[in-house]
């Protein structure tokens, strides 16, 4: 086990990410770069009897107040997680980074099936805890239930041939009524958030500054591209996908309130999809929608919208968390679920 910590190691940790198949942006340093400087990144490599790299975990670190420092990886391990051997390496070295930071606990929200009971009982063997009860958004930082859609080795004819039909008319009716699709620049992104902001207002939710998303073009590069719908030359929509490795990630989406019956957001689904077909990735990944699916419940639509594609309805484990002072994290998890309570509340009482 060592750590990432030189131009040589950093090298080497990208190209083992990129060309895993278990490969996740969550997992990068470019990423890890989008969220300094309020967390910060270590790198924890497992390694075979000759030094080469067989998994990692990328963890970043935070002080939270009155309770100390959080370690968090979201979409890690990479790695074959059904090898103890090397779960414990990785696991051996968060507990090397929880001494030296003094950390309350590592948290892990991994893109694993739930169904996999071969890893449940690994982690389960090395110490962790598995948090079984998340349903909506609001209860995990990343969410548990998605979307997926299998591209691997498909046509765009093929793929298309599994929408519904509903969903290639809409495609075919945004083209057919003048809605075109542009690649944005990062000066794009102010028409992006402000598209982004009249959304949050409608669908009542909290929306980053233009910052966030500008610090996001700077350091993601070529993995992150900018997606504008326009009408008449007025952006009425836009999108956000992440490319990395064998995948490709639906990360942010705005619609306008204006042309809504022109089905934008269908045709940008589908040059993000084409986008991924002719990268030759193996996944397009529509990210969350709400476990509870039901058709009065307020996210409903959304789980309807990213179903049509044809992708598929996909449970991870959700949140795994290896509790280095477990009182400390008991009490620091209450306060955590009092607040995310009182902010659904303060919420509900401005809309």
């Amino acid at each position: 086990m060592r750590f990432v910590d030189t131009e040589e190691s950093m090298k080497e940790y990208k190209k083992f990410l990129e060309g895993h198949e278990r490969c996740n942006f969550q997992q990068s340093l470019e990423w890890a770069e989008v969220k300094k400087p309020y967390w910060k990144p270590k790198v924890i490599l497992a390694e075979d009897d000759e030094g080469n790299i067989v998994g990692s975990l990328c963890v970043l670190i935070r002080k939270m107040p009155i309770f100390g420092n959080i370690m968090y990886s979201s979409r890690g391990p990479v790695c074959d997680i059904h090898d103890i051997s090397v779960m414990k390496q990785l696991t051996d070295g968060a507990k090397e980074l929880a001494k030296k930071y003094n950390a309350m606990v590592l948290r892990i929200e991994p893109d694993i099936l739930s169904s996999d009971q071969i890893f449940r009982d690994v982690v389960t063997n090395l110490g962790y805890k598995i948090k079984d009860d998340a349903k909506d958004f609001k209860d995990e930082i990343q969410p548990r239930y998605v979307f997926r859609l299998d591209i691997k080795g498909k046509t765009e004819e093929e793929v298309m041939a599994g929408f519904k039909q509903k969903w290639r008319y809409n495609i075919r009716l945004a083209e057919r009524k003048g809605v075109t699709v542009k690649e944005g620049t990062r000066e794009d992104l102010k028409d992006f958030h402000k598209i982004m902001v009249e959304t949050g207002k409608r669908d009542g939710f909290i929306t980053r500054p233009l910052e966030y998303f500008e610090k996001m073009y700077d350091c993601l590069g070529d993995h992150m591209k900018l997606l504008m719908a326009y009408y008449d030359g007025e952006p009425i929509s836009g999108v956000i996908p992440i490319f990395y490795g064998n995948k490709t990630w639906y990360l942010y989406g705005a619609s306008s309130n204006k042309h809504r019956n022109l089905m934008p957001n269908y045709l940008l689904q589908w040059e993000m999809i084409k986008m991924a077909i002719a990268r030759h990735d193996d996944v397009y990944d529509f990210r969350g929608v709400s476990g509870v699916v039901d058709e009065n419940h307020p996210q409903y639509g959304l789980y309807r919208f990213k179903q049509g594609f044809g992708a598929t309805f996909t449970e991870f484990v959700g949140e795994v968390y290896y509790p280095f002072k477990p009182l400390t994290y008991k009490l620091y998890r209450f306060a955590e679920k009092t607040f995310r309570t009182i902010r659904q509340i303060k919420r509900g009482l401005r809309k």
